[in-house]
């Protein structure tokens, strides 16, 4: 075969790939969030929803916290839960669900302790820089200190037998007066997840 031909041959045969490949689509759909996710028995979507009802329907019916939070909205602060699994687990996403239907309840106020080096950095910014009026700026030593504080872990056992997983998966979660020490409140839920492989990789 001539040069030119092979030449020409090469540059049809790379348009024709160009078409193809600008042919292909990806769509793209929307799923039910709150839809039942078991795809494999990693930590997942369904159990962070589960996890978070159950324990914000136990905190809420507690008699003890039905008596505290009837007449007032006591202040609480949220620990970071405690990851020990062994997978790697956004333990920060399971807290922010919880607070979340905690606070949306209205039964109790949260302070984020998360985001404390942020608020002193504009405190000092607003008292102690000269460019904010003394009028608008937020006045240091007023804010409320928590009088509970929400904390837990998520502890897994994993166990395998020929083609066969078992995981399963405790979340505990208690609720602290700060000043006193005591365990006002505390409860766990249990999550058992099976997986078994198919011979022929089906």
């Amino acid at each position: 075969m001539k040069k030119a031909n092979r030449l020409k041959v090469i540059a049809i045969c790379t348009l024709f790939s160009v078409g193809l490949t600008g042919c292909a689509s990806t769509k793209v759909g929307y799923g039910d969030a709150g839809a039942v996710e078991s795809t494999t028995t990693d930590f997942g979507s369904t159990d962070l929803q589960m996890i978070a009802g159950k324990m914000v329907d136990s905190l809420l019916t507690f008699p003890p916290i039905v008596d505290i939070t009837s007449k007032r909205r006591p202040v609480m602060f949220v620990d970071t839960i405690k990851n020990k699994t062994s997978e790697h687990i956004d333990t920060e996403s399971v807290t922010d669900t919880i607070s979340s239907k905690v606070l949306r309840s209205g039964k109790f106020r949260f302070v984020d302790m998360t985001k404390v080096a942020a608020v002193q950095k504009q405190m000092a910014y607003q008292n102690e820089s000269g460019m904010v009026s003394k009028s608008s700026a937020m006045n240091m030593g007023r804010q409320i200190g928590a009088e509970y504080m929400m904390y837990g872990n998520l502890s897994s056992i994993v166990k395998r037998s020929g083609n066969s997983k078992d995981v399963y998966y405790k979340f505990t979660l208690k609720v602290m007066h700060v000043e006193s020490g005591i365990v006002e409140w505390s409860d766990e839920k249990e999550i058992r997840k099976t997986a078994k492989k198919s011979l022929f990789g089906a």
